[in-house]
């Protein structure tokens, strides 16, 4: 039952009439928003940065022993064996010329169940997406605006990683704390680095740390930490031309605005209008405690999803390379 004390939460219309909108500027078929900002310039820009040839791969484990983190309601990936040793030990096993065994497996999973990618006509508002596109162009699978268009490019650029959690002296950020761009800005200076325009922003906030000690608790009152919507921080998001923002949360932002109780504002005020790429539950670990221990938090970012046709997102695997 709703408390009637409660104030009702704008509708997003209304609280994003007034904010930066991306659409048209790359024409009217664009499917890949502000991945166009990554051209040739910003990769061989980025690839000046490898010096060391340390990789990090930064997807988590699907169908880790521990479980994994996925948005509510969502199921985590089911993995079935169909063929191992035991097959051929029946009279009717598949027979082979040369004695030939082998195993065999399949997944049933949400395509947003790992790390993954967002396709920009993901969420909307309003009966329309990223571009102008009609919302009904997404029933039975999204005609425009899927995660294919991004999986056919490739991310490319310059990452930065901002570690959050350590910046705030933190294990991990507590659930529903929020941090600003001038937050981002302040944590860049404190590791002696610097955002760029059209850097990749990677942000750590190790709250899923909370997942695997609290199991089934942690849904509870789910409101992750994350960004928090202000006017300044799109216009700061439009101004540097951000194309892709990645964390390690399941949703990037705060779940709930605690400024005015709305859920996901930043999904529509960056994503939908300004077609910036949203990639999530990236496992950070690894490359934030290398970072903390050689003081060099950029890097060459290099991602791929799964080419899937009329997909509303998909599983990657970004590579970070220092």
């Amino acid at each position: 039952m709703t408390d009637p004390t409660t104030p009702t939460p704008p509708y997003l219309g209304d609280l994003l009439a007034d904010s930066p909108s991306n659409w048209g500027k790359w024409g009217p078929d664009d499917e890949v928003g502000s991945l166009n900002y990554l051209g040739p310039e910003q990769v061989l820009a980025a690839a000046q940065l490898v010096t060391s040839g340390k990789t990090f791969t930064l997807q988590r484990l699907i169908g880790d022993p521990k479980g994994d983190p996925v948005w509510p309601g969502r199921t985590p990936a089911e993995r079935t064996q169909i063929l191992d040793e035991s097959t051929w030990d029946g009279d009717d096993a598949p027979a082979y010329p040369g004695g030939l065994h082998y195993a065999d497996d399949k997944i049933n999973a949400f395509l947003q169940g790992s790390t993954l990618y967002d396709g920009l006509g993901h969420v909307w508002y309003g009966g329309q997406f990223w571009n102008g596109y009609d919302a009904r162009t997404t029933v039975g699978g999204l005609e425009r605006a899927s995660v294919e268009p991004i999986a056919q490019r490739g991310v490319v650029g310059r990452g930065v990683l901002l570690d959050m959690a350590r910046f705030r002296g933190k294990d991990n950020l507590a659930a529903a704390e929020t941090f600003t761009h001038e937050d981002l800005l302040a944590c860049a200076e404190a590791q002696g680095t610097t955002i760029r325009p059209r850097d990749i922003l990677v942000v750590r906030t190790n709250f899923l740390k909370l997942f695997f000690d609290l199991g089934e608790a942690f849904y509870e009152d789910f409101c992750e930490p994350g960004l928090v919507y202000s006017p300044e921080l799109v216009q700061w998001f439009q101004d540097m031309e951000i194309p892709n923002l990645v964390t390690d949360t399941i949703a990037n932002e705060v779940t709930f605005d605690p400024n005015n109780g709305v859920a996901l504002v930043l999904h529509n005020a960056l994503m939908r209008n300004l077609g910036v790429t949203l990639t999530e539950i990236a496992d950070l670990e690894a490359l934030a405690q290398d970072c903390a221990d050689d003081g060099k938090y950029d890097f060459l970012y290099v991602a791929a999803p799964l080419k899937v046709a009329k997909g509303s997102g998909s599983p990657v695997n970004p590579v970070a390379i220092k």
